[in-house]
C-alpha cells in the first residue's frame, strides 16, 4: 500500500519556471534578493533588479540568437549572475545545462556535446577549460560573467534594447533544466526536468519549509547541482527570502557570513556538519540568528547531527531526493517538534512512496526499496529511453536504488542502498566511469571501483589487475594517472592489486564480493 504524504494536495501552477520564481519580484523593489558573500562588501541585488537584469539579458540571448529548445550550458561557479543567466534563458524557451564546476576539459567536452550546446557561459578563470571544451565540442560561442579579452560579456548583451522574449512555454513537457546525474548506476546521463518539474518541487515543499521575506540564507552548495540549485536559489528567490552567494566552501567566511548576515537558514551537505561540530572555528562566531540547518545529498551520521546542533544551537535536520526528483520527495518538517533521531523526514505534498521488498517486488512493512511518485519526477534521460525505463516504470513510480522504512507516524530513514553508485563528500562517483578511465591504462589489465570508508567517509578504491608487461605498476602511479583525467572528487583514494576481479558468467563485475571482502578486511 502507497503511503502518502501528511500534507494536503497542493495546486501546481501552470507556468515556467521564471515566471513563477520572479512573480512577485519587481513588488519586492528594494528588498535584497542576491547578496555576493565571497567579501565584506560584496555586489547585492536587490529583487527589482534581478527582474530587470533577467528581462534584459533575456532580450540581449534572444537578440544573438539563443530559440526555445536550444540548450544554453553554464559553467560557473556560485555567483549573483548564475541565477540571472538561469531564469533569462528560460524566458527564451532555452534549456539550461549545468556543469560541474571542478570538471575537466574532456568531461565538460563529453556533456557539451551530449546536450548538443549551442552557447557557453562562464567566468574568466574557467577559461582555460571551457575555452577548448567548447572548440572540442562545436558550441557556437563562449561568453562570460564577468570580463574577458576576446570574449563578450553577458553585460554587454544586457545592453540591448531589443524587446523581451515572448515564447510560448509548455511547463509539462518544456525542459528548462538539464543537470547530469548517475542515477542508480553508470555514466552521467542528461536529467530532462521539465518547468512543471522544477515548479511542482517549489510549491510542493511550502507546507513543510516556512521560508520567506525576513530570512537569508547562505549559498555554499554549489548551484550546478539539483539540491543546491532549488534549496539555495529557486526557493528562496520564489519566497521572497535573501541569499548569500559564496563560491566555495570555506569554513570561515562561512561563518563569518552567517555573523554578518544574520543568517537564519543554512542547507549543507554531510562534510560541513561535521565542521561545524568539531572544529574550534565555530566557537568564535556568533551563529545564534540561525534556525535551522538542513543537510542532504548524502547520509548523515545521527550523533554528527547532534554534536553539530548542540555547537551551533538549532536542530540540524535531513531531506532526501535525487536530481531525478527535482530534487526533493521528502523533508523535516519547520513545525514537526516530534522528529524522531535519523530521520529524512516526510513525503512533501502531492507525493506518494512504497516500501518494496527488493527479492519480491511486493509492498513490505519492513525495510525496502524506496519507490517515489509525484509530479517532481523527471521527464527522462535525455537520448535513453531505456535507462528512463529502467529508473521509472510504466506506473510512474522512480525505483531510487535506495533502502528504508517507515514509521507509523510518516517519518522515513534511509537506512542503505542497492544502487553502488559511490557518494563521496555528497558528489556522485560512478564506478563504472572510473573503471573506464583505469582501463584507459596500458599497465592495467582489468579493474574494478567500489566504494570504502576512510576516516569516516565512503572514497572511491580501485582494484587493479596489472598487465603482465606492467610488474611495477605501482599505487601512487594509478592514483596520479586517475587524477590528471578527472575531476577533484573523482578521484580513486586508494588502490588495492589482485590477481583477478569477481566477475558473473555474464561478465558483470561482482562489487558484491569486493565490498565483503573491504568489509572483513577492516573489520580483523
Amino acid at each position: 500500500m502507497p503511503h502518502r504524504s501528511p500534507f494536503p494536495d497542493v495546486e501546481i501552477p501552470d507556468l515556467p519556471l521564471h515566471e513563477l520564481v520572479l512573480a512577485g519580484a519587481a513588488d519586492r523593489g528594494d528588498a535584497l534578493a542576491l547578496v555576493d558573500g565571497a567579501g565584506p562588501d560584496g555586489l547585492r541585488v536587490t529583487y527589482a533588479q534581478l527582474d530587470t537584469a533577467v528581462r534584459r539579458l533575456a532580450a540581449g540571448l534572444a537578440e544573438w540568437g539563443l530559440r526555445k529548445g536550444d540548450v544554453l550550458a553554464l559553467f560557473s561557479p556560485n555567483t549573483v549572475a548564475f541565477p540571472i543567466v538561469l531564469y533569462a534563458a528560460s524566458m527564451c524557451g532555452a534549456t539550461v545545462t549545468t556543469v560541474n564546476s571542478l570538471y575537466t576539459v574532456d568531461e565538460i567536452t563529453a556533456q557539451l556535446r551530449d546536450c548538443g550546446a549551442r552557447v557557453l557561459v562562464t567566468v574568466s578563470p574557467f577559461l582555460d577549460r571551457a575555452a577548448p571544451a567548447a572548440d572540442a565540442a562545436g558550441v557556437d560561442e563562449v561568453l562570460v560573467c564577468d570580463r574577458a579579452e576576446g570574449r563578450r560579456s553577458i553585460l554587454e548583451l544586457m545592453a540591448s534594447t531589443a524587446p523581451e522574449p515572448r515564447v510560448p512555454i509548455d511547463p509539462a513537457s518544456d525542459v528548462v533544466v538539464l543537470p547530469y546525474s548517475s542515477g542508480t548506476t553508470g555514466r552521467a546521463k542528461g536529467v530532462m526536468l521539465t518547468h512543471r518539474n522544477i515548479v511542482a518541487n517549489l510549491v510542493q515543499t511550502h507546507s513543510a519549509v516556512r521560508l520567506g521575506p525576513g530570512e537569508t540564507t547562505v549559498a555554499v552548495l554549489p548551484f550546478f547541482h539539483m539540491y543546491g540549485l532549488t534549496t539555495l536559489l529557486n526557493h528562496p528567490l520564489h519566497l521572497g527570502a535573501t541569499v548569500v552567494v559564496l563560491p566555495r566552501f570555506d569554513l570561515e567566511r562561512f561563518l563569518a557570513v552567517i555573523q554578518e548576515h544574520r543568517v537564519t537558514r543554512a542547507s549543507v551537505a554531510p562534510p560541513i556538519v561535521l565542521a561545524l561540530a568539531k572544529n574550534p572555528l565555530v566557537d568564535r562566531y556568533d551563529l545564534s540568528s540561525l534556525r535551522t540547518v538542513l543537510s542532504a545529498a548524502a547520509p548523515l551520521d545521527q550523533e554528527l547531527a547532534e554534536a553539530a546542533a548542540r555547537r551551533v544551537g538549532c536542530p540540524v535536520v535531513q531531506g532526501y531526493g535525487m536530481t531525478e526528483l527535482s530534487p526533493c520527495s521528502h523533508v523535516v518538517p519547520d513545525h514537526d517538534e516530534a522528529t524522531p533521531p535519523g530521520t529524512v523526514g516526510k513525503l512533501v505534498a502531492n507525493t506518494e512512496c512504497r516500501v518494496v521488498d527488493p527479492a519480491t517486488g511486493e509492498d513490505t512493512d519492513g525495510v525496502g526499496e524506496l519507490w517515489i511518485r509525484g509530479p517532481q519526477v523527471m521527464r527522462g534521460y535525455l537520448g535513453r529511453p531505456e535507462e528512463t525505463d529502467a529508473l521509472v516504470d510504466r506506473d510512474g513510480w522512480l525505483h531510487t536504488g535506495d533502502v528504508g522504512r517507515v514509521d507509523d507516524r510518516g517519518n522515513f530513514f534511509v537506512v542503505d542502498r542497492l544502487k553502488e553508485l559511490i557518494k563521496y563528500k555528497g558528489y556522485q562517483v560512478p564506478p563504472a566511469e572510473l573503471e573506464a578511465v583505469l582501463l584507459s591504462h596500458p599497465g592495467i589489465a582489468d579493474a574494478a571501483v567500489i566504494g570504502t570508508a576512510v576516516d569516516g567517509e565512503e572514497v572511491p578504491k580501485a582494484f587493479v589487475v596489472r598487465s603482465r608487461d606492467a610488474a611495477d605498476l605501482d599505487a601512487g602511479a594509478v592514483l596520479a594517472f586517475v587524477a590528471e583525467r578527472v575531476a577533484p572528487h573523482k578521484k580513486v583514494r586508494a588502490v588495492e592489486f589482485v590477481d583477478s576481479i569477481p566477475k558473473s558468467a555474464a561478465g558483470k563485475i561482482l562489487r558484491r564480493e569486493l565490498r565483503e571482502r573491504e568489509r572483513a578486511r577492516t573489520a580483523g
